[in-house]
């Protein structure tokens, strides 16, 4: 548990910056900057698969139609989420991105219950009722359907919950669910190739490298997250992800000069306090689960 806490705080970090990094490529568009990151994100993993020796897991996994029809899943869950977010934070919408994984939480906690049978106690439950009002309240006074939001939410929620299901080393299963997009990525740059569209290969020079280090900047965080999925219950996961939107919400405010209402900071103010009472409901549980 503790081993699994520390990954899960490191990817949520990781995460939570993300958006200054993005920001750097604000003149390529969102659906580019995606293949490319699909496609450094396999070379790099295929790197660190080579220097692990596991190579002879991927051929078990080819010859596996369930494990490939699973990673399949996820690899394309994961492509989505990662579309909509470059899209948003290089479109001035970073605060909806931090309510999205505001969200996400929320549906891991479901997803635990309907999926995993997970049981939380009354004080994680309240701790579920204070962040849900505060998200209502943020969601109301954004003032129209927060479809950036949503999407995140559920697409990472799905995500998380395929990894849960999914038992396999995090390397060897970040680089298969690469390998699954990796022929639309490529495709698409043969696309943007014949329509003379190609934005990201007439980037500076330095600027082009930090692109190509997308694959690390990417790979980095999914296998620290990898790790404590497997490793921590899927609903206190979600609860230790607030870090991330913390960190964005900082970021939309102070770095990207975003405007944030009264109203949308009593809500995260709410959630902070969820947060609290989840943390202590949980620690009183594993208390009364060693005692007993």
């Amino acid at each position: 548990m503790n081993n699994g806490l520390v990954n899960a705080i490191i990817a949520y970090i990781m995460w939570g910056v993300l958006p200054l990094y993005w920001k750097l490529f604000e003149d390529v568009p969102a659906g580019e900057i995606l293949s490319h990151r699909v496609v450094w994100s396999f070379v790099f993993m295929g790197i660190l698969v080579t220097v692990q020796r596991r190579w002879a897991d991927m051929k078990r996994i080819a010859a596996s139609r369930s494990l490939l029809l699973s990673l399949g899943a996820s690899g394309l869950l994961i492509a989505v989420n990662w579309l909509i977010f470059i899209w948003a934070v290089n479109n001035g919408h970073v605060v909806e991105t931090s309510l999205g994984y505001y969200l996400n939480p929320l549906l891991n906690v479901l997803l635990a219950v309907v999926f995993l049978r997970e049981k939380p106690n009354r004080g994680q439950w309240l701790a579920i009722a204070i962040a849900g009002a505060a998200v209502l309240i943020i969601a109301i006074d954004y003032g129209r359907f927060p479809w950036v939001a949503i999407s995140l939410a559920v697409s990472f929620g799905l995500y998380g919950l395929a990894k849960k299901k999914i038992v396999q080393d995090a390397s060897v299963g970040l680089l298969s669910e690469t390998a699954v997009v990796l022929p639309v990525a490529l495709g698409y740059w043969v696309y943007l190739a014949a329509v003379g569209k190609t934005t990201a290969w007439t980037l500076p020079a330095p600027t082009f490298v930090e692109l190509l280090l997308s694959g690390v900047v990417t790979a980095l965080p999914l296998l620290f997250f990898a790790r404590a999925a497997a490793r921590m219950a899927l609903s206190t996961l979600g609860f230790v992800q607030y870090i991330g939107p913390t960190i964005m919400l900082f970021l939309s405010v102070f770095v990207f000069k975003e405007s944030v209402s009264p109203v949308l900071l009593v809500g995260f103010a709410l959630i902070w306090t969820a947060l609290v009472v989840y943390a202590i409901a949980s620690v009183r549980s594993t208390k009364l689960a060693k005692a007993s």
